[in-house]
């Protein structure tokens, strides 16, 4: 293994990153040299356990911060960036965004009893797993805190372009968020801004989890394919350090499947 950022004083942001592929993806950028600042939202009676996986991140050496803190407020968007910009001080400079916010509604647009899917439920949730990168980039930028390569990284899913039942506000939601990215790689890209979705594919998150019959959708997933297994945390990280590397310097506006084989069955 490589630290190919170590003592570069380059930082990854990560939005949303005490579990699941954030997470993941906080570790490995670690153990490449990166400084971390992990932004999340969870309970204190979580907290404990929280911290002994940030206690592996600081292991590799890293400067790391984690500020429990709602990133879909605006009023905190910019407390986070004040945060960071005094970590970065006048050297350092944001290698990576990784935007991994996974706040979907989740509700049947019919249901014969209990309650279904409103016009509000799609709005907050493309706002929070779409809307909300735009937001992030563009205020990082107006600070002038990305390095002259810098790197978008968000994760996407199958449900993006297939319909699942529960999953429409979501579906929505990935939909955009692939969008913008595209927009991003265009209209950024002059400033040395690379933006990429990751597909992943069913992983074994607490968000999918979360996803009603979610055990019907592991099993379809795990039935088609190829490669035997669902998809890891630790597998989707491993190419986000690869997309984070100057070699990948080329990739851009990309929606790049990382799931074993899955998509093509």
């Amino acid at each position: 293994m490589t630290s190919e950022f170590k003592n570069k004083n380059y930082w990854a942001l990560i939005l949303g990153g005490s579990s699941g592929l954030g997470l993941a993806t906080a570790k490995r950028l670690a153990e490449l040299g990166l400084n971390i600042c992990i932004v999340h939202r969870d309970r204190k009676s979580i907290l404990p356990n929280i911290a002994l996986e940030f206690d592996k991140i600081k292991a590799c050496g890293v400067d790391f911060c984690a500020l429990n803190l709602n990133a879909l407020k605006q009023e905190k968007r910019v407390e986070i960036i004040e945060t960071l910009k005094n970590k970065l001080g006048t050297e350092g400079k944001l290698k990576v965004l990784i935007h991994s916010i996974a706040k979907g509604n989740l509700k049947p647009m019919v249901a014969a009893d209990g309650p279904t899917l409103r016009t509000d439920d799609l709005q907050l949730t493309i706002d929070a797993m779409a809307i909300s990168l735009y937001s992030w980039v563009q205020d990082v930028f107006k600070e002038q805190l990305f390095a002259d390569d810098a790197r978008v990284i968000s994760f996407t899913s199958e449900g993006s372009h297939k319909a699942w039942e529960n999953y429409a506000a979501v579906s929505a939601a990935k939909a955009a968020l692939e969008a913008i990215t595209r927009s991003i790689a265009l209209e950024f890209s002059p400033h040395g801004i690379r933006a990429n979705c990751i597909q992943a594919g069913v992983t074994d998150t607490a968000s999918l989890r979360m996803i009603p019959n979610s055990d019907s959708l592991k099993r379809h997933s795990l039935a088609r394919n190829p490669s035997g297994r669902l998809t890891s945390p630790e597998d989707v990280a491993k190419v986000v350090g690869l997309l984070c590397s100057q070699e990948a310097y080329w990739i851009n506006g990309a929606v790049i499947p990382v799931d074993g084989g899955e998509h093509i069955r």
